[in-house]
């Protein structure tokens, strides 16, 4: 790696960090009882102010601590700063508002026609080219989520991917005229738990997930 792109991924890695502290601060001051209820996320007391909660984002089950904030995946601490902001912000934000099945564009979200060119280059573009060259890579990674199969386009799904957060993905591959093409909706309930802004960043998160689970 050049010396300049050393100091972009730590300038990059730097800004990530930044709102995971911002949050993490924020989580000592909520109640984690309310958090569970809300989220649908297992907290497991050790005693009157110190526990754990269990989240599961794509069947990777993460320990976050309470009140402190740090994360695990089985017994290595995680530095993945965006999922652990936007698994604390999901515990921030959340209003217990449980899945209904259908689905919202992005566009319908609040913010999302201010928000839309960055979710059509993190979340549309990428899935749509990750994976129209490997179809049988994602009905492998969608199959080990036990992902919904739908008929829309020419593969599409409804997976989890937050414990009550699920997300739609459709896929219409390339073809000699035409490049590919992605849709992803959201369940009603996401905007009560995450912003247009978060949902702009789900991309970020889900298909690097997508693309390791798609292998062998």
């Amino acid at each position: 790696m050049q010396p300049i792109e050393i100091k972009k991924a730590v300038e990059e890695r730097r800004k990530d960090r930044l709102p995971y502290l911002y949050y993490k601060e924020k989580l000592a001051d909520l109640d984690p009882r309310d958090i569970a209820q809300r989220t649908g996320c297992p907290y497991n007391p050790h005693d009157d102010k110190v526990g754990e909660f269990s989240v599961n984002l794509m069947n990777r089950v993460y320990r976050v601590t309470y009140p402190d904030g740090i994360f695990y995946l089985e017994e290595e601490k995680v530095e993945d700063f965006k999922t652990m902001t936007m698994i604390l912000r999901y515990f921030i934000n959340a209003k217990g508002m449980r899945p209904t099945g259908k689905t919202i564009a992005y566009r319908d979200v609040q913010g999302g026609d201010h928000y839309y060119g960055s979710f059509e280059g993190r979340c549309l573009k990428r899935f749509a080219f990750t994976f129209s060259h490997n179809t049988a890579g994602l009905e492998k990674a969608m199959d080990k989520l036990k992902a919904e199969k739908l008929e829309l386009g020419d593969f599409s799904y409804r997976f989890r991917f937050l414990n009550q957060i699920y997300l739609t993905v459709i896929l219409w591959v390339a073809d000699e005229e035409f490049p590919p093409e992605a849709q992803i909706l959201f369940d009603e309930n996401v905007p009560s738990a995450f912003d247009a802004e978060d949902m702009a960043v789900m991309g970020d998160i889900f298909i690097p997930i997508l693309k390791e689970l798609s292998k062998d």
